[in-house]
């Protein structure tokens, strides 16, 4: 399986970055040496001092498909989940000032936890999703997919373009505003239309 994900898909995050807002997705990959699965503790890795949280709704892909019409994208995916793309900010923006790729940024070890899945058909409006990220009890991210640039249907056709998608990849499709640091010690909690679905420590 492959990890593509969506890069500035809220305004207000492209916003709080100073990018600009994209008029086509933004994509870049993770690895599958990125996933991390069943709440597992994530690590803070020692070649960074500014790892960010960037909390996501996440599609797993059901079947395989490629040049796949908007219209029929809908078909590709029946579960989503929670996911975290943990951002090593400080390797990014060294890159970004020198027009460098920023894949050891968003690639890493465990830079990729996903919850457990849930069936789409378990949501009435997939664009009316409230989700949320607390650290320490404190609600930090906040979104509500009401707000995608993109849909999801427009992210999976327009990846389906250029790259194959296949059974079991998952596609992060951005993450609203109030990205910030992580530290050691840090619980993460993540809620999905109020059900929590990610819990796990910053060790």
């Amino acid at each position: 399986m492959k990890i593509i994900a969506i890069g500035r898909n809220y305004a207000e995050h492209a916003k709080e970055l100073n990018n600009p807002v994209p008029t086509t997705p933004v994509i870049f990959m993770k690895p599958d040496t990125a996933l991390l699965k069943d709440n597992k503790p994530f690590y803070h890795p020692d070649f960074s001092e500014d790892i960010h949280h960037e909390i996501e709704i996440v599609l797993k892909i059901s079947k395989e498909g490629k040049h796949i019409s908007e219209k029929f994208a809908s078909n590709y995916f029946e579960e989503i989940a929670l996911g975290v793309d943990f951002t090593a900010r400080d390797i990014q923006a060294k890159h970004k000032e020198k027009g460098l790729p920023w894949e050891l940024a968003k690639a890493f070890d465990n830079s990729a936890p996903v919850s457990s899945f849930l069936p789409k058909l378990q949501f009435t409006d997939l664009y009316n999703i409230n989700f949320n990220l607390n650290i320490n009890g404190e609600t930090r991210q906040q979104g509500n997919t009401k707000d995608l640039l993109f849909s999801f249907e427009r992210i999976i056709a327009f990846v389906s373009q250029y790259i194959t998608l296949k059974k079991g990849d998952l596609i992060f499709t951005g993450t609203p505003e109030g990205v910030g640091k992580v530290a050691v010690g840090d619980r993460l909690e993540g809620f999905l239309e109020g059900e929590k679905l990610i819990d796990f420590y910053v060790k």
